[in-house]
């Protein structure tokens, strides 16, 4: 499942709001989950961890000082602010949180070829559909 929220701060409020966004766009997904994330303090703040356990997930979290465990989403940022945010200039707000939104749902997963797929988009790689 891959769900987003951009706000001014990471927090266990913002995390909450994005798993339930995650679950509620994908509600024929089981209730046995496993959330991999790092050890942030919105992560491991009791208030997170309880929703988890309310919401069926097992929480797996990367080791200390190991930056390789998250690796995908780690690339997945590098792209979002090399590709976008940089080359483009916000004049709000709103305008980055819209532009954000772009990325994630349209441009990365259905525009952008990656060369992990053959140079296909995720779209394309996941269902045999060209978007051309």
């Amino acid at each position: 499942m891959v769900s987003s929220i951009t706000d001014r701060n990471i927090t266990t409020d913002l995390a909450i709001r994005t798993v339930k966004k995650a679950l509620e766009a994908q509600t024929s997904v089981s209730k046995n989950l496993i959330l991999h994330s790092d050890q942030g303090s919105q992560f491991t703040s009791k208030e997170f961890t309880e929703f988890c356990e309310s919401a069926g997930i097992t929480q797996s979290m990367s080791k200390a000082g190991y930056p390789y465990d998250n690796a995908p989403m780690e690339r997945y940022f590098n792209t979002l602010k090399n590709e976008w945010i940089y080359l483009h200039d916000y004049l709000a707000e709103d305008d980055l949180y819209a532009s954000v939104e772009e990325f994630a749902y349209v441009w990365y997963n259905h525009v952008r070829p990656h060369s992990y797929n053959g140079y296909k988009t995720p779209f394309e790689a996941g269902t045999g559909i060209s978007n051309y």
